[in-house]
């Protein structure tokens, strides 16, 4: 990669990585369901105009079904989740979860189109789920105020993105990565609007909170997807999905700098198992003893 791709990834990574800062400070006063609800409309604002700009709105319309089932998929329901997670999980941990969506994504691939995995993506797959268990060990209680639930949710968020990737190639393939990302969002949106009518917040949320939702939705989502999709055109899908090693090292960073959340030995560990597992299982490193992969025929 150039200079200029790095640099853009670091970018991305610590755009993503606050995001799980903002969660955390807008989700306890809008709630989990609203906070996802103007996360996807204030990304859908400022998409959209760019998208009639540049390439028009046939996609939207051409397209729709498929970016209806990837607007549920890959913003809706997973905002939601990680929103809720976000209630009693800290950021750092969010984060490590949101690490294993590769993994996921690798064996929706496998059931979905047959993806081969070999001995070395399988064995990252057990390092990957071994280091969740490790995260979660201590954590997955299931009784008021135990983290389990909020686990449970991120990994279901990080399911439902595996699902979204494999989605977006079956049926948004002829779509322009602009339009899938802006698309994805309008949908969400639209999805996300009666249930958040119905579950809005009963006081007026501090400007503190609207100050972070605003961020979520123009910063973390808008300029990311932008940021996201011409990375994958310039340096293609595997150099671009690096960035998933790096989110986890900025949420850390922020949560520890401006939210006073510790990492203790066993998160570090964690997320170091987690990373390892998900580079295997994606195929970015490979473990030497496996022996290069015979060719396809």
């Amino acid at each position: 990669m150039k200079q200029r791709d790095v640099i853009e990834l670091m970018v991305l990574a610590a755009i993503w990585g606050a995001s799980f800062l903002f969660m955390r400070v807008a989700a306890p006063e809008f709630g989990p369901v609203a906070t996802a609800a103007v996360r996807v409309a204030g990304a859908s604002l400022l998409l959209l105009p760019l998208l009639a700009f540049r390439e028009g709105l046939s996609d939207l319309r051409t397209h729709w079904k498929g970016l209806l089932l990837v607007g549920f998929l890959n913003g809706a329901f997973p905002f939601a989740l990680f929103s809720f997670a976000a209630l009693s999980i800290n950021a750092g941990l969010s984060s490590i979860l949101n690490a294993t969506t590769p993994m996921w994504g690798a064996l929706v691939a496998w059931a979905w189109f047959g993806q081969r995995l070999d001995a070395s993506r399988l064995v990252g797959l057990a390092l990957g789920f071994g280091g969740v268990v490790l995260l979660a060990w201590d954590k997955a209680s299931f009784t008021p105020g135990g983290g389990g639930l909020a686990i449970l949710a991120c990994l279901t968020a990080t399911l439902c993105y595996g699902i979204a990737a494999s989605a977006t190639k079956r049926y948004l393939g002829a779509a322009s990565p602009l339009a899938v990302a802006t698309g994805s969002q309008f949908f969400a949106a639209l999805l996300l609007a009666a249930p958040a009518l119905a579950l809005q917040p009963t006081t007026l949320p501090s400007a503190k909170a609207w100050i972070a939702v605003t961020l979520l939705a123009l910063l973390c989502t808008s300029v990311a997807y932008i940021l996201f999709f011409r990375l994958m055109k310039r340096v293609g899908p595997t150099n671009t999905i690096s960035v998933t090693f790096l989110i986890p090292v900025f949420a850390l960073l922020w949560g520890w700098l401006l939210l006073d959340e510790t990492v203790n030995l066993a998160m570090a560990l964690g997320c170091g198992v987690v990373l390892l597992g998900t580079a295997l299982a994606v195929g970015v490193i490979k473990l030497p003893m496996m022996g290069a992969a015979p060719a396809e025929k």
